[in-house]
């Protein structure tokens, strides 16, 4: 039998299941976001870490208001070795057309919280409201990351605002 946390005892089947509907539904942006903030292997090694965690815990995190914030705070625990330039692209960012050379070296340069924001609303087209409820930060707090980040790649690309 599997605790549940809320006084419910189910089978180790049951928790399975709900484990399993967890990762399908949950999985794409809990790598999205670790990927975001350490680097394209190290995100995805991350992301595996914090979900077996998850498993391991699942009759904890299971009752946890944002379970997936909460694995996304221990997927940047994880011992993996951040990879700030693998952000964006695997690979010569030179050899990518349309991309400014400089953006890699530049967006690799944002402190950690400013250069997760912009990736995620500006790479994988996440909303405010999905960056603030993953990485358990308030919606303003997002938009302010979000606005001296770009501010910062702006200035070191020379892009007038």
């Amino acid at each position: 039998m599997l605790m549940l946390g809320r006084g419910e005892a189910v089978s180790r089947e049951t928790g399975v299941d709900e484990f399993t509907e967890f990762v399908r539904l949950h999985e794409p942006r809990l790598r999205q976001a670790l990927v975001a903030a350490r680097g394209a292997q190290a995100g995805r090694d991350a992301a595996c870490d914090a979900l077996a965690y998850g498993w391991e815990h699942w009759d904890r995190v299971a009752t946890l208001d944002n379970p997936i914030g909460y694995l996304y705070r221990v997927g940047l625990r994880s011992r993996q070795v951040t990879d700030r330039r693998s952000l964006l692209f695997h690979g010569d960012a030179a050899r990518i057309p349309d991309v400014e050379p400089k953006l890699v070296d530049s967006v690799s340069r944002l402190p950690q919280r400013q250069r997760t924001v912009v990736v995620l609303v500006h790479c994988f087209e996440w909303s405010l409201s999905e960056v603030a409820e993953v990485t358990g930060l308030a919606k303003t707090t997002v938009q302010n990351h979000l606005e001296r980040g770009m501010r910062s790649l702006r200035k070191a690309l020379g892009v007038d605002q």
